[in-house]
């Protein structure tokens, strides 16, 4: 059971909600103290909190919760008046049920009706109060132990703990086979990995090691069950076999993504959360170059017509980003870009000939490029130069007046200043082609390129720190 703040949050992203199984539900709340006052009953969506249903409690703090369509098996949740997460409710086929609470003691006085999944989820809460209690005192004791072998008796009964859990579980499990708590058992449950005993060469193989928890890691899971969605067990569980299991690189993070999807492609609602989830987490990666998954999901699934349900607002912003990021991917090359210079004279990207570039989409109103293009330069001066660098300065905004004036006024006498008149930008648009902006992606300034000899993008979008690590260890590698 989970309490805390309730968190009001929407799904945006979807064109409507789950289309429900004609049958419909009917849960009766009894909840003590609180009298005519408004209830809710919330459900989970990965990390993400909303409401399916509100009722108002009577005089006699009764209500009831009904609808004509049934609600998508998973975890719920009651919400006070406060707006505070009382206690979970498994909710699946039995949807006909009562509840009775007293909220001045609700790991006492809660008690199901007619609810087998909700009798037995209660007890196992009930019963894991009590272990993690004791987990705590344990993990408290750590800290004022005298010696190693204090801390090995502490943590060998932490250890014993952690095996009552899942021992109660996987009794909970075998016991009943067809609940929606065993499902969610076998989706907690975590691999275990062979002692070195029977392990390759009857020793410890850190490769086997990590070889067979992966493999073994979805073991417990279908992808095909919708009931995972809504609860709070599996977006962790996704998230921590990619940061912990998955090279960070696109082609290995892809070959995961396709399985993921295609497997789920029978069940709607599983098909759609995983497919929300990874455009969310690509679309803007955390780490550079992870933007080609999302390109790549959105060239397979997306474009194809297989994403249905999302809204046509949301659609624009997806396409626009994909077809902004497919030009600017890590070693392609990049595209040329036709720029006049501070004379007006032509002088194109592709026109440049170093051992590296750094193209920096600047604007010289931009307080963040105040600070930061002199910083670029200073590196440039004192170091770049010398390793065969070149630095592209591309006007973005500002105004022609203001970019001379932050020129002459900082001295960036050596880079290579452009920008696009008018009329080329005209053309552009006459000629519907895209224009710079959505070719490099740039929708802030400065926004940062690192190209190679052959105009081939090395690094985008970081620091010139990072820059000049990644500059470091080209010239390290090259020599």
């Amino acid at each position: 059971m989970r309490s805390g703040k309730f968190y009001w949050m929407m799904l945006f992203f979807f064109t409507s909600a789950t289309a429900f199984a004609q049958e419909g539900y009917n849960i009766k709340l009894t909840l003590k103290p609180y009298k005519n006052s408004q209830v809710y009953l919330g459900y989970y969506y990965g990390k993400i909190k909303a409401v399916a249903d509100s009722a108002t409690l009577d005089a006699n703090s009764n209500t009831v919760f009904k609808g004509k369509d049934k609600l998508p098996g998973g975890i719920y949740f009651i919400v006070s008046p406060k707006k505070e997460i009382l206690f979970e409710v498994l909710i699946d086929k039995q949807q006909n049920f009562s509840i009775t609470g007293d909220t001045s003691n609700l790991s006492e006085n809660l008690s199901f009706a007619n609810s087998p999944d909700n009798t037995l989820f209660f007890n196992y809460t009930r019963s894991m109060a009590g272990y993690g209690k004791q987990i705590t005192e344990m993990q408290g004791q750590l800290s004022s132990a005298k010696n190693k072998t204090d801390s090995t008796r502490i943590l060998e009964k932490v250890k014993a703990l952690n095996l009552q859990v899942q021992d109660y579980r996987n009794d909970v499990a075998a016991k009943n086979p067809n609940s929606l708590l065993a499902t969610l058992f076998l989706a907690m449950k975590e691999p275990t990995v062979p002692p070195a005993a029977k392990q390759p060469g009857g020793k410890y193989d850190s490769l086997f090691a990590y070889q067979y928890y992966k493999s073994h890691y979805w073991d417990g899971v279908t992808f095909t069950d919708e009931r995972l969605v809504r609860t709070p067990i599996f977006e962790p569980k996704l998230d921590k076999y990619f940061k912990d299991l998955v090279s960070p690189v696109a082609d290995s993070i892809n070959k995961e993504v396709d399985w993921m999807l295609l497997y789920s492609r029978t069940s709607k609602e599983m098909f759609k959360y995983l497919m929300v989830h990874f455009v969310q987490k690509y679309i803007n990666p955390e780490y550079m170059g992870q933007d080609a998954v999302f390109v790549h999901i959105f060239e397979k699934f997306i474009n194809t017509g297989e994403a249905d349900f999302f809204t046509e607002k949301y659609r624009k912003i997806i396409n626009d980003r994909a077809y902004s990021l497919m030009a600017n991917l890590i070693g392609q090359p990049a595209a040329n870009l036709e720029m006049m210079d501070t004379s007006d004279k032509p002088l194109p990207l592709y026109s440049v000939d170093a051992k590296f570039i750094v193209v920096c989409f600047w604007d010289p109103t931009c307080s963040h490029c105040k600070e930061e293009v002199p910083k670029l330069d200073s590196i440039y001066e004192a170091k770049w130069k010398k390793e065969g660098v070149k630095m592209y300065g591309v006007l973005v905004d500002g105004g022609q007046d203001k970019w001379r004036q932050f020129i002459r006024d900082h001295n960036l006498k050596d880079w290579m200043h452009v920008y696009q008149t008018k009329a080329q930008s005209d053309a552009d648009i006459a000629a519907n082609k895209p224009g710079y902006k959505q070719l490099f992606d740039v929708y802030q300034t400065p926004t940062l390129f690192l190209l190679d000899k052959d105009k081939r993008i090395i690094a985008k979008k970081l620091t010139y720190q990072q820059f000049d690590e990644i500059i470091n260890l080209k010239l390290k590698n090259t020599k």
